[in-house]
């Protein structure tokens, strides 16, 4: 490949350099380059990949500035199993996370990446996570011989100059390697090493494990600095809801996986509350700190969503599709002839004919689905139609409120309140979501994720529980935590709540409780509204569908207490002495 002017300039700063030297020397590459995050960049970056086959230049009538990318077969998704948290003592990882020594991995991963970028280009990208000027900001650099890898780590993070302009002359920066190897199975491994701010991922091509600076830096290293700096990286959105009347009110959320959390982030309301707006500030991820007001401050640290295809439509979500419709990279979806792209769920019918995420053709007749149910899109934010303005702000916004919520067919209701932050806390460390048909294990069976961060906790759980409990000294004025379950079923398996859109009605009154303006009920697990503190305009639900949304059913309860035993045992050693108390509060209100 001929290497630009723009690609050989090394930055002024000895540490960043001695350290991509050290990398170097061990990978052996045929060539170094330096990404500086310019437009000329990436019009050769994007050439470059196209004329490799890394990726596929889509119809540009129909998807301006998009391309299509296929990954290895064996290569598609997180690999909870390969992934480790390397600190001295296994008691610091935890017993939720894969564990070895420093030593132990610096070793094999070195062992591996010995020679492994000849013939290939060395990548440097220096990027920020978190707006510039941020107090809460880090900067990263992630060497890696993926050209795919620097073309989403360029839509995903502030990638380039401004990377470098905020490191100076410093050595505070993630350390980031990562090489595809020969993407076997056996050679895989997502390791991070905590004390040494530093990650190193090798044996893979998937989004997930190889943009570091996403659930590697943002959330593994993250929380564990989070935890030593008196602030916390969590997995949430974070949006903005503005009333008519100009008031903003800001709300993060955890949901585990398939339970709409970017649906949740880009909602638009009914058309029966006009004048009524939300904005996204972040689909995944949000860094809170408490702020000298009392109040806790959260930034979203990237600057692009990397969404699931399947399932995303108009109904859906219909600014997801409007973000997506240019600039966008699609990652093992199906390719229609005209060169555009499908999935299952998309608006348009299922094409005629088409080629299937792994390059095979496939019809409507076919037994495989033609877009990999883990499909993706990388989209930059700035297309977001509803981008909140604060999205950018280095101050970042402060909370009202903390939602929680998972999918759950029974048990949960729709919606209610915690009494206190310690019972909030207790309320996000045993949610949970019902594992599908598609989930290894007992269909229905209950898994649980404290907060949405059981596979990103980069510390010991129960030190991550005991943290939240903490930060509650910094506030005077904590967000109100709520829980939520858009997916309680009826008697004939079919969902009681609409969903999509008219969750707006539900997080109209989490707002009204957060501003003083909305009334409800002390039930056994926490406040809960009442029928008439909706607002029902243009909605047919009457009071007994509504009363089934929100039943407490004490069998029911019984068998969630008992379920919520494995988790306590599992972090028996850490886990907070106020989260038991919680839970016999509970039984006995029950």
């Amino acid at each position: 490949m001929a290497t630009p002017t723009f690609g050989t300039v090394a930055p002024s700063n000895p540490m960043l350099t001695a350290w991509v030297e050290k990398i170097r020397a061990l990978a052996q590459p045929d060539r170094v380059f330096w990404a500086d995050g310019s437009e000329a960049e990436k019009e050769f970056l994007l050439a470059e990949a196209v004329a490799s086959g890394v990726l596929t230049k889509l119809n540009q009538d129909k998807l301006p500035g998009c391309y299509y990318h296929r990954s290895n077969p064996n290569d598609v998704a997180r690999v909870e199993q390969c992934t480790f948290i390397c600190t001295p003592a296994k008691d610091q990882a935890g017993p939720t996370n894969n564990w070895a020594t420093p030593r132990e991995m610096y070793e094999k991963l070195y062992a591996l990446l010995k020679g492994a970028m000849a013939g290939r280009t060395m990548y440097v990208v220096p990027y920020l996570m978190g707006p510039p000027g941020s107090p809460l900001t880090k900067v990263g650099v992630e060497i890696t011989d993926s050209i795919y890898v620097v073309l989403n780590m360029r839509i995903m993070s502030r990638m380039g100059k401004v990377a470098l302009d905020q490191l100076g002359a410093g050595d505070d920066f993630n350390r980031g390697v990562h090489s595809v190897l020969d993407c076997h199975p056996d050679r895989r491994f997502i390791a991070h090493f905590p004390q040494d701010n530093a990650i190193i991922s090798v044996g893979s091509g998937y989004g997930g494990n190889v943009l570091l600076g996403k659930k590697c830096l943002a959330l593994r290293i993250g929380s564990y600095l989070g935890r030593e700096q008196g602030w916390m990286a969590e997995h949430m959105l974070i949006l903005c809801v503005e009333s008519p009347t100009g008031e903003k009110t800001y709300v993060a959320a955890a949901f585990p996986s398939s339970c709409g959390k970017t649906n949740f982030a880009m909602l638009i309301p009914p058309a029966a509350f006009p004048g009524w707006k939300i904005t996204t500030i972040g689909d995944d991820i949000a860094w809170m700190k408490p702020g000298a007001d009392g109040k806790l401050y959260a930034i979203n640290p990237e600057a692009g969503y990397f969404g699931v295809a399947p399932g995303t439509n108009r109904k859906s979500n219909p600014n997801a599709m409007d973000t997506i419709s240019r600039d966008t990279i699609y990652t093992n979806v199906a390719l229609t002839p005209d060169g555009g792209v499908w999935w299952e769920g998309h608006d348009d019918p299922a094409p005629v004919e088409c080629l299937d995420w792994k390059g095979q053709p496939w019809t409507p007749a076919s037994k495989e689905k033609a877009a990999h149910p883990n499909s993706r899109f990388t989209a930059p934010m700035a297309n977001n139609p509803a981008l909140a303005a604060e999205a950018n702000d280095p101050a970042g916004v402060p909370l009202s409120a903390i939602i929680f919520g998972g999918r759950r067919a029974t048990t949960m209701p729709l919606i209610f309140q915690s009494f206190n932050w310690i019972h909030g806390v207790y309320l996000g460390a045993t949610m949970g979501s019902e594992m599908t048909a598609a989930a290894a294990g007992t269909l229905g069976q209950v898994r649980r994720d404290p907060m949405a961060m059981l596979p990103f906790c980069g510390y010991n759980m129960g030190d991550y529980l005991n943290h939240w409990l903490g930060i509650r000294r910094d506030l005077t004025d904590p967000p109100r935590i709520f829980h939520v379950n858009w997916f309680r079923k009826d008697a004939g398996d079919k969902f009681l709540w609409p969903g999509f859109g008219e969750n707006f009605r539900v997080l109209k009154w989490v707002i009204d409780r957060t501003r003083g303006r909305a009334r409800a009920s002390e039930t056994q697990i926490g406040w809960m509204p009442r029928y008439s503190e909706f607002d029902w305009t243009d909605m047919d639900f009457s009071r007994e569908k509504f009363a089934q949304c929100m039943r407490i059913d004490a069998a029911e309860w019984q068998r969630e207490l008992i379920s919520q035993t494995e988790l306590f045992l599992t972090l028996h050693d850490r886990l907070p002495k106020e989260l038991i108390f919680q839970r016999e509060l509970l039984i006995s209100r029950l």
